[in-house]
């Protein structure tokens, strides 16, 4: 028997919970940072702001006690937002081990270091046994049973191994890869450009505008990501190519969902956080900064901070986009 903490309890660590708890050898526990929260998901069994209609089954242990949910645990899933995860790991680090690896679910950067979640974790929790599993993964669906398909990242390839095992199975297929940085900034990237996409849309700018847009995004994400220390290559996988087309396409993308609402008239401080996190908006100003500060080049990714912090209108956002000089397709701007 395997036991297993998942440490959050918002949409996404519900349905990571509810995945692991499909095998026999697994033990999983579920931790609510807030105690009314664990107690609404003890009484009605079902996430019902995040995830609703979708039963947690019995067998997942439900606490908001960060001992009893660590307690023995062999691999510990961190689903925290970045905004709230250094602060929300220091209640959990007095029960950390260095032996036991830490598997990051999360999609960001922290805006004041820059740090990717596996290094916060490393910070926090003192452990250098860190993993990333990230991919094309709306809760929704994972939590629905829907089939989909994941990147377990370490440079560590025996952890690697261990996540795909441990989250692998009929309906969920996972690779392996050791580019730690690469997929962890992959995942975070593409939430700024699921705010461009949801500009595009909610500007109806219709489907051709929308493909040109992603794939001089991904040029970006990847440029970016190579400047960092990642592999180009890991931006075609799952992380890469395969989240953003989750992410900018699917009615569950609440980056996407942001950026319709700005393109018809909203603001940012108007919209609000909602009941579930949207990493891109903090991502983008972080990531704008760095690119500001080395002198990268990435247009699309701020012409996203500067319609969510600058005011800029979406429209003018995207007609400077357009009025760009023309250049070769293989160039590096």
């Amino acid at each position: 028997m395997t036991t297993i903490a998942v440490l959050g309890s918002g949409s996404w660590g519900t349905a990571v919970a509810m995945l692991l708890a499909q095998k026999p050898n697994h033990r999983v526990r579920l931790w609510a940072a807030n105690p009314t929260t664990a107690a609404a998901l003890l009484d009605r069994r079902e996430n019902v702001r995040q995830l609703p209609g979708v039963p947690i089954p019995e067998s997942i242990e439900i606490t908001s006690e960060p001992a009893d949910a660590t307690r023995d645990a062999e691999v510990w899933f961190v689903a925290i937002p970045t905004k709230y995860l250094r602060r929300t790991l220091q209640l959990l680090a007095p029960h950390a081990s260095v032996a036991t690896p830490v598997v990051s679910l999360v999609k960001g950067l922290e805006l004041s270091t820059f740090l990717r979640p596996t290094q916060i974790i490393a910070d926090v929790l003192g452990t250098s046994r860190v993993a990333v599993l990230s991919g094309p993964s709306h809760a929704e669906e994972v939590a629905r049973g829907l089939p989909t398909s994941l990147v377990a990242a370490s440079t560590d390839a025996e952890l690697a191994s261990q996540v795909q095992r441990i989250a692998g199975g009929e309906r969920m297929r996972v690779y392996t890869n050791d580019d730690l940085i690469g997929v962890e900034l992959a995942g975070a990237l593409k939430n700024v450009l699921g705010v461009a996409a949801g500009i595009c849309d909610g500007l109806k700018y219709g489907d051709n505008s929308k493909a040109a847009l992603l794939t001089r995004g991904l040029v970006e994400m990847q440029r970016f990501g190579v400047m960092n220390g990642a592999s180009p290559e890991t931006f075609f996988g799952m992380a890469g190519i395969g989240d953003l087309i989750a992410t900018c396409f699917s009615q569950h993308g609440r980056n996407r969902r942001i950026g319709e609402r700005l393109a018809q008239g909203e603001t940012i401080d108007a919209i609000g956080d909602g009941p579930m996190v949207a990493e891109g908006v903090t991502t983008a100003k972080a990531v704008y900064e760095r690119s500001q500060h080395v002198g990268l080049d990435m247009p699309i990714l701020s012409g996203v901070y500067k319609v969510l912090y600058e005011g800029l209108s979406p429209l003018v956002a995207v007609q400077a986009l357009l009025g760009r000089p023309q250049r070769c397709e293989k160039g590096k701007e």
